[in-house]
């Protein structure tokens, strides 16, 4: 099986530009591909910076080498033509999906594999017509990629065993941490697990229990802090005495009454949302959503470093 080299990156939005320093910073040549008019000079622009602030967290030695493994390909032909992998990270419309993944198949070569950014929808949503549908797949990231390394990958019903393998391992080699699902399912794991806090998130705040941002603080500084190193059975397994078996005996019952709780009809409300929307803009005014987005990849950062 040919080793994996070289790279395509199709789609350079915020994610695209996250696996595009993914996969430099492991060694390989980059070849980023994005249909937007005149938007070459912004893409690199904000990957220099994201790679200016690795450095100055400690994170990464060599800026310059890993910009120096990007390149921008003059078409979609140019970048995935002589490619081992393709990471499709285009805007997350079905449609848009269908047809890129179409024009990646009619370039593919022979021994490379596709994988989807998507973040919920199903990769035989827009394989189907795709004569390689065996080697392509979902790989969904977390954003942005390069600072919170997990990946899922979800095959269709034709991917092929050993590729779905091959690209866990992939993900393993490059410094991110994969999970593979059996089959597929819309939302995967991560997207599933976070509507479930979010849908009680919502319940909670539009049924008056609490603020948003003390809806926040509980995450934040209870849930999060041991989320941030171990997962929920890991959790309870190590929060009763004679773990996880002992925590369902003690506690289940109590959960149980809060699902039954959480059958009836909790959708998010647009009176919540907009009651939310105004609590958080009076927090943070919209003209600083972006150096918000800035001071939360530095810390980040500070957890990567922390967690090494």
């Amino acid at each position: 099986m040919k080793a994996i080299n070289n790279v395509a990156v199709v789609g350079a939005g915020l994610v695209g530009q996250g696996w595009a320093i993914v996969f430099a910073r492991a060694g390989m040549q980059v070849s980023i591909y994005d249909d937007r008019q005149n938007a070459r000079a912004a893409i690199f622009s904000q990957v220099e910076n994201a790679l200016a602030d690795l450095v100055e967290a400690g994170l990464c030695d060599d800026a310059g080498t890993i910009l120096a493994r990007i390149r921008f390909a003059a078409d979609l032909k140019d970048a995935v033509a002589g490619c081992d992998y393709v990471q499709e990270s285009v805007f997350e419309r079905i449609d848009v999906k269908r047809e890129v993944s179409r024009a990646i198949d009619a370039f593919l070569p022979a021994h490379a594999v596709v994988g989807s950014s998507t973040s919920g929808f199903p990769g035989s949503a827009f394989y189907e017509d795709c004569r390689n549908r065996k080697r392509m797949m979902v790989v969904h990231p977390v954003n942005p990629p390069h600072l919170v390394p997990l990946v899922e990958i979800v095959p269709t019903p034709w991917t092929a065993p050993e590729e779905a393998a091959r690209i866990r391992q992939l993900m393993g080699d490059i410094g991110q941490s994969a999970v593979s699902l059996s089959r597929e399912i819309p939302g995967f794991v991560l997207n599933r697990l976070q509507g479930a806090l979010l849908d009680e998130a919502f319940a909670l705040y539009a049924e008056g229990y609490a603020t948003a941002e003390d809806i926040d603080r509980t995450v934040r500084d209870g849930l999060g802090l041991r989320w941030a190193f171990m997962g929920p059975f890991e959790t309870i397994d190590l929060n009763a005495p004679k773990g996880l078996a002992d925590y369902a005996e003690r506690l289940g019952p109590m959960y149980s009454g809060f699902a039954g709780q959480r059958n009836a009809n909790r959708n998010w409300v647009p009176e919540a949302i907009a009651r939310a929307d105004a609590e958080r803009r009076e927090v943070l005014p919209s003209e600083q959503l972006d150096a918000r987005r800035s001071w939360r990849d530095k810390m980040l950062m500070r957890i990567i470093k922390a967690k090494r």
